[in-house]
């Protein structure tokens, strides 16, 4: 039967681990080095007062010996087969009164107070969970988060690296990023296709910028992050779109703009002259740092220009 062929073969791509089928498809890769667990565990540099939340715990390798390092420990699991195995793994131990379990999807359930993130969790919600973990509030002090390699090193990318871009750019504002381990897909049952990485981000205040309009200017610059920001600003669909906001924000303002009368030749003039006026108009996307992106927004807004 066609069905039970498929069927057979679905589980053939996932393994048994304790007893319980990971699925590879939702992303469930158990950590099975002892020695990573370890390191990533002594990397979080905990305090015996901290409350850590653990995002993806799985059978709770790692869960263990943060408890042991740790106030409390509040693991936040989607499958509810490898919550009960945690559940299982410290009931009747003096770990068990210092574990709090969250059945749940993360990126839906309210986070509670933490004072460090330790996370393993899917590759594929690695961007809006740290944005979620970048907009919680109270600030945590630190995260120390797996992720597949390729995004690691977009998240930690320098102005010039290939692969610094729009993320890149967005994270730095809000935190500092830090590179901490390699890790072989070797380390995990079952092994995924791609090596990961281990991160750490220290969230910092941030800079007094509207950042709706750092964002859309961004995803802009970013589109073409290898032409100069003269060729990007001088484009039809990039003026349109900046004259469109110009008029739709004076009508809410109920005012009128002198930008408002001029031809599209004239804005265009006059965009290209704030890029020349900062000396930025032959610059490149790829090549500025997050300081030059908040002047490069600063100068815009001063000018009545917006991005969204």
């Amino acid at each position: 039967m066609p069905k039970e062929r498929g069927a057979k073969k679905w589980r053939v791509h996932n393994q048994i681990c304790q007893g319980i089928e990971l699925r590879k498809s939702a992303g469930q890769h158990i950590l099975k080095n002892p020695l990573l667990v370890n390191s990533i565990v002594e990397k979080s540099c905990l305090l015996p007062t901290d409350i850590v939340l653990e995002v993806g715990p799985g059978t709770g390798n790692m869960t263990v010996k943060l408890l042991e390092k740790c106030k409390r420990v509040i693991a936040v699991e989607l499958d509810h087969r490898l919550a009960n195995e945690l559940r299982k793994r410290v009931q009747d131990s003096p770990l068990s009164s210092k574990l709090q379990i969250i059945q749940g999807n993360v990126l839906k359930v309210d986070l509670p107070y933490f004072d460090v993130c330790v996370a393993n969790l899917p590759y594929q919600i690695s961007s809006p969970f740290v944005f979620k973990l970048l907009a919680h509030r109270p600030v945590f002090r630190s995260a120390v988060l797996m992720f597949q390699r390729e995004f690691a090193q977009r998240l930690v990318a320098n102005p010039g690296d290939k692969v610094y871009c729009r993320l890149s750019a967005n994270v730095q504002l809000l935190a500092r990023v830090q590179h901490l381990i390699k890790v072989s897909r070797n380390s995990f049952k079952p092994p995924p296709r791609v090596d990961s990485s281990v991160v750490r981000i220290e969230p910092r205040e941030a800079p007094d910028i509207d950042l709706v309009q750092w964002d859309a200017m961004l995803r802009i610059v970013f589109l073409r992050k290898n032409k100069t920001l003269g060729s990007i600003f001088k484009t039809k669909p990039v003026l349109e779109a900046l004259e469109k906001n110009l008029l739709l924000r004076n009508s809410l303002k109920d005012t009128v703009s002198t930008l408002e009368k001029h031809s599209s030749s004239e804005i265009k003039a006059k965009v290209l002259a704030v890029l020349s006026g900062i000396s930025k108009l032959e610059t490149r996307p790829r090549s500025l740092g997050v300081q030059e992106f908040i002047a490069l927004l600063r100068e815009f807004s001063k000018h009545d220009f917006h991005f969204s």
